[in-house]
């Protein structure tokens, strides 16, 4: 893959699913591409498509038409390229915080020094060696999250899907592991897209801020968010107005009008 090729390209993506009455089109011909090392976050209304769009990618499930290339390469299923971290954390609640993390790189048939080596790391990297015994029961939701991010990096994959990890947090929480996820992607530049329905968390962690429509999810606008650091700047509280007023025009368009007088 030479530098000009993206590391993910979605090309034309649209889904629909059968219904009693027919079919409804989540995603319509959706393109967008991201570079290595970037992170991207991808913000929507409610049941715009976000988290139907990043199982596409992650290979759960396929594209009515579209294509989806990482690496260059067609998606047809799950793989090892890909990592994802779940809002419900989807930890092995039978397995140690070790043992999930060193999930997948055993998964990968790696040699016993090497998924060690990976576990040990990314244990370290959010934070839990000290907890490296305990089962899932036994840790907040701050700590249950830090377990599904390392896991997902422990496979060093080339791209890590992350839907709305911290929605399920309260706001204190939220907050602190926003502040770790970006010292992580500070410290290794992993690329990260990332879904939310959070203005100032997009503000907060994405270089890049894509808005998908709703019924049927399209990219709406692309925007490049404020300088990291300054998500409480008068700059970035005029950026979260820009894109509020846009997603609220959706939702006023799908408002039908009232008939009669």
């Amino acid at each position: 893959m030479n530098s000009a090729t993206p590391l993910l390209a979605i090309r034309r993506v649209t889904k629909r699913f059968a219904v009693d009455d027919g079919e409804v089109e989540a995603l319509a011909s959706v393109d967008l591409a991201i570079s290595k090392g970037e992170f991207v976050c991808l913000i929507g209304a409610s049941g715009c498509g976000k988290s139907t769009l990043l199982r596409i990618v992650a290979g759960f499930d396929e594209p009515t038409t579209g294509d989806v290339l990482v690496g260059g390469r067609p998606v047809t299923g799950p793989g090892s390229d890909r990592g994802m971290v779940f809002q419900d954390y989807a930890l092995f609640p039978w397995m140690t915080v070790r043992d999930n993390i060193a999930f997948g790189p055993r998964q990968r048939r790696l040699g016993r020094a090497e998924v060690d080596a990976r576990t040990q790391t990314h244990m370290r990297l959010v934070g839990l060696e000290r907890f490296a015994a305990r089962y899932p029961s036994q840790l907040s939701g701050g700590m249950k999250q830090r377990v599904a991010i390392a896991r997902g990096m422990a496979m060093e994959p080339d791209i890590l899907l992350m839907d709305e990890p911290f929605a399920a947090l309260d706001a204190l929480t939220r907050t602190r592991m926003q502040d770790e996820l970006l010292s992580l992607w500070d410290e290794t530049r992993f690329t990260v897209l990332f879904v939310t329905h959070s203005i100032p968390e997009a503000i907060k962690l994405g270089s890049r801020i894509l808005l998908l429509s709703p019924h049927p999810g399209q990219v709406k606008a692309e925007i490049n968010s404020v300088p990291r650091g300054q998500e409480n700047s008068s700059e970035a509280a005029a950026l979260g107005r820009e894109i509020h007023d846009m997603l609220f025009a959706d939702q006023i368009e799908e408002v039908p009008h009232a008939s009669g007088g």
